[in-house]
C-alpha cells in the first residue's frame, strides 16, 4: 500500500490525487494545484543511490522490480503526488536500429547525416521492442491504485531525439543540427517524421499500460527562433497531439528555454504548456487564459532555499498562474543532483499548504 504526505495532512482535500492531476489538466476545478517534479526520482535521494549502486542507468531502466521501486520513491519519501515512469527519452530508440550509450548523456556510435540512414531506421512494435517499459507501467498503475496516486508516462519529442541523433551527442548549439536544416533539410525532415511515428506509437502503447496523463519532453526545441519553430517543431508537436487519446491521458508539453514560443506552444493543441523558469508566468496565464492549463515553474535552484522561503515562492507562483485554466506546481526543470531533499520536501508541503488556506 502506497501512503502520502496528504493522507497525513489535517483537513485534506476533498479530490483525490488522480483526480486533481487530471481536472487541472483540462482545466476543470479544483480545491488547489496538484505537485510533483521533474525528475523527482534521482541522484538527490539516498535511498536511489543505494539502489543504484552496482549498476547502470540503462540497467536499472530495463530491471522492472529497481524501476518501479525507485518511481515510487518520490511519493513515500518527499511527499509528490504523482509518479512518472522512470525511464529515458532515448529508451525505444535503440531498437529504431542506432547504438547509443550512455556517457552520462546519450552518445551515438553513427550519427544520422544521411537519407540513406533515415530509409534504414525501422519503427518498431514498441510493446516487442521496450515490453518492460509496459511491465514497469502495469505494475506501477497496480500499486497506485489503491491510493489513487495518478501515473504519468512520457517520451522525447522528435526534434530533440533528431538532435542526438544527427549531432551525435549533447551540444550547446547543435551546429551539425542546424546545418542539416539549411543545406539538407529533406533529410531532417524524413528523420522527424520516421520518429514521428515512433513517439505516437510508444505514448498510445503507454496509455495503454495505465498512463493516465503523458508528458512529451522537447529539451532543445528552444534553440530554434518562433519562425523556424513553427516550421520545424510546431507541425511535429500538432501531429502528435491529434494523434493521441486526449481523453483518456492529456498531454503535457514541455520545451526547455522556450519563452520565446509560448504562442507556438499554444497553437500545438497540448492540454497542458509545462513552461520553465525564464517564463514569466503571470504573462504566460494570462496569454492562455481558457486555451490551456500551465505546469510550473520554479527554479530548480529555489529548493536550496529556507523553507518559509519556498512556501512564500510557491504562493506567487499559485497566485500568477490563477488566470490559466489549470495549474500544476512544478519545477522549471528537473531536479538538479545536488538539491536538498528537505527543499523538495518543503516544495511539496507547500502545495498541500494552498489547500488549506482556501478551504
Amino acid at each position: 500500500m502506497i501512503t502520502t504526505a496528504e493522507s497525513a495532512q489535517p483537513g485534506s482535500a476533498q479530490l483525490d490525487p488522480t483526480e486533481r492531476l487530471l481536472r487541472a489538466c483540462r482545466g476543470d476545478a479544483v480545491d488547489r494545484p496538484p505537485v510533483w517534479l521533474m525528475r523527482q526520482a534521482g541522484r538527490y535521494l539516498p535511498e536511489y543511490r543505494a539502489l543504484r549502486e552496482g549498476t547502470t542507468f540503462l540497467e536499472m531502466c530495463r530491471d522492472v522490480e529497481r524501476a518501479v521501486e525507485v518511481s515510487l520513491q518520490p511519493i513515500r519519501l518527499v511527499g509528490s503526488e504523482a509518479v512518472i515512469l522512470f525511464s529515458d527519452i532515448f529508451t525505444p530508440v535503440p531498437a529504431m536500429g542506432v547504438e547509443v550509450d550512455f556517457q552520462p548523456g546519450p552518445v551515438v556510435e553513427n550519427p544520422i547525416r544521411s537519407l540513406g540512414q533515415v530509409e534504414k531506421l525501422r519503427v518498431p512494435d514498441p510493446t516487442e521492442s521496450t515490453p518492460f517499459v509496459f511491465e514497469i507501467l502495469r505494475t506501477l498503475r497496480r500499486e497506485l491504485e489503491p491510493s489513487r496516486i495518478p501515473l504519468i508516462g512520457f517520451s522525447g519529442a522528435p526534434f530533440t531525439l533528431a538532435a542526438y541523433l544527427v549531432e551525435g551527442q549533447g551540444s550547446k548549439g547543435f551546429s551539425t543540427l542546424k546545418r542539416m536544416m539549411d543545406r539538407e533539410p529533406e533529410v531532417l525532415r524524413a528523420l522527424q517524421s520516421r520518429l514521428t511515428e515512433m513517439v505516437v506509437g510508444y505514448l498510445s502503447a503507454q496509455i495503454e499500460a495505465g498512463a493516465q496523463v503523458i508528458q512529451l519532453f522537447d529539451t532543445w526545441a528552444g534553440l530554434l527562433g518562433p519562425r523556424a519553430y513553427r516550421e520545424w517543431v510546431l507541425p511535429v508537436h500538432s501531429e502528435i497531439v491529434s494523434r493521441l487519446d486526449r481523453d483518456r491521458a492529456p498531454l503535457i508539453l514541455y520545451v526547455n528555454n522556450g519563452a520565446h514560443v509560448l504562442d507556438e506552444m499554444l497553437e500545438s493543441g497540448a492540454d497542458v504548456l509545462s513552461l520553465d523558469w525564464r517564463v514569466d508566468i503571470a504573462r504566460a496565464a494570462r496569454r492562455v487564459a481558457g486555451k490551456a492549463s500551465l505546469q510550473g515553474n520554479l527554479d530548480p535552484r529555489a529548493l536550496h532555499q529556507t523553507r518559509e522561503q519556498i512556501f512564500a515562492s510557491v504562493r506567487k507562483i499559485a497566485d500568477a498562474a490563477a488566470p490559466a485554466r489549470g495549474h500544476i506546481l512544478n519545477l522549471g526543470h528537473g531536479c538538479l543532483p545536488e538539491t536538498p531533499v528537505e527543499g523538495v520536501r518543503a516544495f511539496t508541503d507547500a502545495a498541500r499548504a494552498l489547500g488549506e488556506t482556501t478551504s
